[in-house]
């Protein structure tokens, strides 16, 4: 009896791990419900809440999509990882270290292809800009993220500023009536040193002008060279970015996984 006693007061589970996972998963769950919600209310003000069908009516890439998918999985993750360690739940706890540990795996598979396959994600981001260049005007958010690239990494397009032809408003074809026909957009142009905005900036840029005269206006290489040369540039900060990343998510997976340990050594001597 004595020796049953002592066994069952030898197994505990550690309160360290219990509401260091605790914490920081709700710091996780707190963060994915702020991008649940500023993603829906995007969408609200847009009218897509009223309108679903409206969703596929976008021809390039609606950046709500990336709060709303992130937010999700935070949300999930956050709430699995902590309830199942503040409750002591076994199955919300393997939920969160099998999810985690999923997200970890396909990270994993693609910086490998990415890597492996170089030409073809150019190839794909090259394919994705231009997509996006058609439907700039369709989407505000979109034509947000454009120019903040744009401006960002100081380039015009995905090759360069006559990607802008593939729009319906900027395009040089003599049946465009636009006041934009032949131009790009004002995040093209280079920064006024005064750092005043002008939207205007963009009109007529292309139009008879030589390499040379459109350098002194506005950017003339593609956003896929700069942002490639921007990894490169600063690929020692975005290596450790995602080696930060991948580590916290080890982590996470070992504190669930010895908590999962601890409620069944418990368990075991009941």
């Amino acid at each position: 009896m004595n020796r049953k006693h002592n066994q069952f007061k030898g197994a505990e589970v550690s309160c360290c791990v219990k509401y260091f996972l605790f914490g920081f998963n709700i710091i996780f769950w707190l963060l994915g419900a702020a991008f649940l919600a500023i993603g829906l209310w995007a969408w609200a003000e847009k009218g897509v809440l009223s309108n679903l069908s409206s969703i596929t009516d976008l021809g390039g890439f609606d950046p709500v999509w990336l709060f709303i998918v992130v937010g999700g999985v935070m949300f999930v993750l956050g709430f699995a990882g902590c309830i199942g360690a503040l409750r002591e739940n076994t199955l919300l706890l393997k939920f969160f270290s099998v999810f985690l540990g999923l997200i970890f795996f396909l990270e994993l598979t693609a910086g490998i292809l990415a890597f492996v396959f170089k030409d073809w994600i150019k190839d794909q981001l090259n394919f994705f800009i231009n997509n996006n260049i058609k439907a700039y005007r369709d989407d505000i958010d979109l034509q947000n993220l454009i120019d903040f690239a744009q401006g960002y990494w100081s380039c015009c397009g995905a090759n360069g500023p006559n990607d802008w032809n593939l729009n319906m408003y900027f395009n040089c074809t003599d049946q465009n009536p636009s006041r934009e026909r032949c131009g790009v957009p004002f995040s093209c142009c280079v920064k006024d040193p005064v750092g005043v905005v002008n939207r205007q900036c963009g009109y007529d840029a292309r139009i008879d002008l030589t390499m040379l005269d459109q350098h002194k206006t506005i950017y003339t290489k593609g956003c896929v060279g700069q942002f490639e040369k921007w990894v490169q540039d600063n690929l020692i900060i975005v290596a450790s970015s995602f080696v930060g990343i991948a580590l916290l998510q080890i982590f996470g997976i070992c504190l669930a996984q010895n908590l999962v340990n601890d409620i069944k050594a418990v368990k075991a001597n009941w």
